[in-house]
């Protein structure tokens, strides 16, 4: 070990505050010990963490079947300082700010050899952002972590995650400037696909439940907002925004109901895509019209996950401005307000700062 590693190992505390997931519902901040890098790994400071829907569904059960089993630290939306670097680690240097995502292919099965990385045989996924300091595996170092550019807030960066799952959802979706985009549901991912939508010259008609939603939907460009608690028929509602009532182009479901996929495919046009990327719960059944989906020649697709080339895609978006992430983004908070959050979740992106202010550390 050279000199600079045994300086780094030896500047880092013995342990380090964490949230550490015990079961349903059951957050507890503790003193665990601090990691330190092996081959291929490094280690973060972790300057902001973001709250989001699916850590809040981990708090809600308990567990994630493919992520998390309990006890064990959590959350994955995460931007940080390098302050410890493994053996072999190339490409990147002690104080680089980087954004570390949640999970990384293999690069060499079936699916990623078809460029279909999100569905990898092995893929790698990650948690633990909710701590002071985070270690990231050599796969995630090697495939999917990357410099932030400077002048570019961690807050905004830590977005890189969830904002790769919305482009590569709006990609998959093959809309073109000038068409008309349904979004439904306006969570974070929800507003994020109602942000490229207008980015790329879109009409879009966001379908909401409450007033702050539709408030933050016509901020953000919407063109209509449907409200589901006023409308009698909410699809006959989306249609009354189209020419001739035919329908939208595109309908992105964002909230993961039988009702919403119903409701996106009866909105859409014949011969338009619907893109159903809520994730909904294990065993969940849905009916749909089969004549209507072929004699209207309809596109179904669902996307699920990122790619390491979109997560590129997703932090230069971020960094160039043009996407406003401030607005998706509620507050700061510490390790110890974790499980009040989860518990009075209120949708957007609450910033987790584990060392305090000194979190707000710009890249």
């Amino acid at each position: 070990m050279s000199e600079r590693m045994e300086a780094v190992r030896g500047g880092l505390p013995e342990r380090m505050q964490a949230a550490v997931l015990y079961g349903r519902e059951d957050i507890r901040v503790e003193a665990v010990e601090t990691p330190h890098a092996r081959e291929g790994e490094v280690i973060l400071r972790v300057d902001a963490a973001l709250t989001c829907g699916t850590d809040r569904k981990v708090f809600r059960r308990g567990y994630h079947a493919k992520m998390i089993q309990p006890p064990t630290m959590f959350g994955h939306e995460v931007a940080g300082t390098i302050v410890e670097l493994g053996a072999g680690v190339d490409g990147f240097a002690l104080g680089d700010a980087v954004v570390a995502l949640n999970s990384a292919p293999c690069g060499s099965c079936y699916f990623c050899e078809r460029e279909q990385e999100n569905l990898c045989a092995d893929l790698l996924f990650h948690n633990g952002a909710y701590a002071e300091y985070m270690r990231v595996p050599a796969r995630i170092v090697a495939r999917n972590m990357l410099r932030i550019p400077a002048g570019m807030t961690m807050a905004h960066a830590a977005m890189t995650e969830p904002l790769a799952c919305a482009l590569h959802a709006w990609e998959d979706s093959g809309a073109r400037g000038g068409d008309t985009v349904a979004v439904i549901g306006a969570g974070p991912l929800g507003l994020m696909a109602m942000q490229l939508a207008v980015l790329a010259g879109c009409r879009l008609i966001a379908v909401v439940k409450h007033d702050g939603q539709a408030a933050l939907a016509r901020e953000l460009g919407a063109a209509e907002v449907v409200q589901t608690g006023v409308a009698t028929d909410v699809v006959q509602a989306v249609r009354d925004c189209t020419p001739e009532q035919r329908g939208v182009d595109l309908a992105i479901e964002a909230v993961a109901t039988p009702e919403t996929w119903q409701q996106a495919v009866a909105m859409t046009r014949n011969g338009g895509t619907v893109n159903f990327f809520g994730g909904p719960a294990a065993g969940t059944v849905v009916t749909l019209d089969t004549n209507r989906l072929h004699y209207g020649d309809l596109t179904l697709k669902a996307t699920f996950h990122h790619r390491p080339e979109v997560c590129r895609r997703a932090l230069a978006l971020l960094a160039d401005g043009r996407f406003r992430a401030g607005m998706l983004l509620s507050g700061e908070a510490g390790l110890a307000d974790l499980q009040q959050l989860f518990h009075d979740w209120k949708g957007l992106k609450t910033v987790i700062l584990p060392g305090g202010p000194e979190g707000r550390i710009k890249a």
